[in-house]
């Protein structure tokens, strides 16, 4: 569902990555189009091989239950910022590791939600001195002294804008509300998304895109992510369906043209994740692309990636921005890909598909009252990432004999899946549902090379065996009861979280994960390998491994890196073959996003946090 609302005037497109500092890393996405490109090149294919450690850092916080990182930290003007996952703080000399000040914050910190995966820096002005900005998981918007990692008085209340306002909680105040992303950062706005509970009842806090000034904390603007009455979209809400109305939000990063002026949310969907009987309707805007004035936070266009969200289909992966080149002209793009791996590209500034987009039509459910899309749009070019689909016995896994034999009797029981083909909805009988929750591919995203117009991205080949049943003894209970109908996984594989696998290893053919290179100007698959490892399988048994978070750098010496795996291996892979050029163990499984900046001592180097650790490293 496509829409264009405004004519813009055509700006020549620049090399994003070349608008900013060579040496630096000065926002998640190293630029605000999320290209993830280093123009670093000291470290190369020849020399990749000989990199060491450089200094590590320990995470962990003594008395207070573990937290993964997944924080993508920034270096900025010689300095390393880094967030921990205890909302802390630190300004680190990247060279050593010595920390130069650290905040402590005093929110409260929850075990079950990933935190802290980056922070936004803020330049300063004659106003205000260079901020560091991020978010907290109770739903508090901070302002540090970049220089002193002081709380900015100026900003909110002493340094803190409580981002829980009674028109975003709706009266659910006791819902969980916060943000686990960075902001981002457009002139003097800090614009902001959420992180809202999904598996709940429908109605709760909304998911509205905000915009503050950096300098007060003051709101500048609102986007309702569910339209109100007046507003583009809302005449696609039937009754008073769109009232509060949770979800649709950004959980994952934004990403900006800056010189256009215009910023992209990947939007997520509404709730609840997988019962929709009460919000009928292709629920506008959830699950879309949405392109935004970035000062006024007026629309500019839309795109709907999954229509009446049954699965939990976010668009968790940050848009990219790059240029396709098409018969010898550079046409302003983004990407925006789905959890089930559907990359879509448009005209970045008019909203024009590059590749054309089809509604096909798609298996339909059984759960009584639902509204089920006839139809989801698929674009022509590229294809899937990963399995959207699983035929009995045909796509059986045939690793080892024992193997093949626990998973077909497991597929016995469960009527060897139920999966009709791609977007096969959870239902009262049960059904295997491929990609599920996690994907697919999520929000670490993936990393642009344009010397090669590469697109790359580490995917994972999920699924899950799931029913919606009746939870509740009073089947007229309110459609936002969250007992009403719940997706609980099937007891099958239980072990396995409802799972289809057999010791942690999934019961389709592999390969079980991937990783991608697509070239944006033919729509074509560049390269695919087998990524990662899985414990147990003999060597040379190319199966790949999951991942559940973490995702690809790509430097102007030629290679990508990516820690990833459950494997704990932090990899660098030839971006023009995918050839595997090094590797090296971590302590734990790196869930985070690498990046790369050059020292005061004239060395490259790679950091990344794994675990509780932050380690680096560099050429001899």
């Amino acid at each position: 569902m496509l829409m264009r609302i405004s004519k813009l005037l055509v700006i020549v497109s620049l090399a994003l990555p070349a608008l900013y500092a060579q040496n630096d890393w000065p926002s998640y996405g190293h630029d605000p189009g999320g290209q993830r490109y280093s123009p670093l090149k000291q470290i190369n294919a020849t020399n990749v091989s000989k990199l060491v450690p450089a200094w590590s850092l320990q995470m962990r916080k003594e008395g207070v239950p573990f937290r993964l990182s997944q924080s993508i930290p920034l270096m900025v003007n010689g300095v390393l910022y880094l967030g921990w996952p205890y909302n802390h703080v630190a300004a680190i000399e990247p060279e050593t590791g010595r920390i130069l000040w650290k905040f402590t914050g005093n929110t409260k910190v929850r075990t079950t939600l990933g935190s802290m995966r980056s922070l936004a820096y803020f330049p300063g002005d004659r106003q205000t001195s260079p901020q560091i900005l991020f978010g907290t998981e109770d739903g508090e918007l901070y302002s540090l002294n970049a220089r002193t990692g002081k709380l900015n008085p100026d900003f909110g209340n002493e340094g803190i804008v409580n981002l829980k306002t009674p028109e975003i909680m709706n009266g659910f105040t006791n819902f969980q509300y916060g943000i686990t992303s960075a902001p981002f950062i457009y002139k003097n706005l800090a614009i902001t998304g959420a992180h809202v509970v999904d598996e709940t009842g429908s109605k709760g806090p909304a998911g509205d895109v905000r915009a503050w000034d950096v300098h007060t904390g003051k709101l500048v603007w609102t986007f309702h992510t569910v339209p109100r009455p007046g507003e583009m979209g809302h005449e696609v809400w039937l009754g008073d369906a769109w009232k509060k109305m949770s979800g649709a939000n950004v959980w994952s990063f934004f990403s900006a043209d800056a010189a256009r002026g215009i910023i992209y949310l990947p939007l997520g969907s509404v709730n609840n994740d997988y019962y929709g009987v009460d919000r009928p309707g292709p629920n506008l805007f959830a699950n879309s692309i949405v392109a935004l004035d970035a000062e006024t936070g007026r629309m500019k266009w839309y795109f709907q990636a999954v229509h009446h969200d049954l699965w939990d289909y976010d668009m968790p992966v940050p848009p990219m921005l790059f240029d396709v080149v098409r018969d010898g002209k550079r046409i302003p793009a983004v990407g925006a890909m789905t959890k089930n791996t559907l990359l879509f590209m448009f005209d970045r500034v008019t909203g024009e598909p590059l590749y054309p987009i089809e509604e096909r039509p798609v298996p339909k459910g059984d759960v009584p009252g639902e509204w089920y899309s006839p139809t989801q749009p698929f674009p022509v070019k590229p294809p899937p990432l990963v399995r959207m689909s699983f035929k009995y016995p045909d796509d059986l896994a045939q690793v080892t004999p024992e193997h093949t034999a626990a998973c077909r009797e497991l597929l016995e029981n469960v009527g060897g899946g139920r999966n009709r083909g791609p977007f096969t909805p959870y239902s009262v009988e049960g059904a295997l549902v491929m990609p599920y929750i996690l994907g697919g591919a999520t929000w670490s995203g993936g990393a642009f090379d344009p010397t090669l117009g590469y697109y790359i991205i580490n995917t994972t080949d999920s699924g899950e065996m799931g029913i919606i049943r009746p939870q509740d003894s009073d089947p007229n209970a309110p459609a936002e009861s969250p007992r009403l109908f719940g997706r609980p996984a099937s007891r099958v594989g239980a072990r396995d979280g409802g799972s289809l696998s057999v010791k942690g290893w999934p019961c389709w053919a592999p390969p079980w994960g991937r990783l991608t290179a697509i070239n944006v100007n033919t729509g074509d698959i560049a390269w695919q390998i087998p990524f990662g490892t899985m414990e147990g399988v003999s060597a040379g048994v190319k199966t790949g491994g999951s991942s559940l978070g973490g995702g690809p750098m790509t430097t102007a010496g030629g290679l990508t890196f990516i820690g990833a795996a459950l494997d704990s291996m932090l990899r660098a892979f030839d971006t023009k073959t995918g050839e595997e050029l090094w590797s090296v163990k971590t302590a734990e499984v790196a869930h985070a996003n690498p990046i790369s900046y050059m020292g005061k001592d004239g060395k490259q180097y790679i950091a990344i946090a794994a675990g509780s650790t932050f380690l680096t490293y560099r050429l001899p």
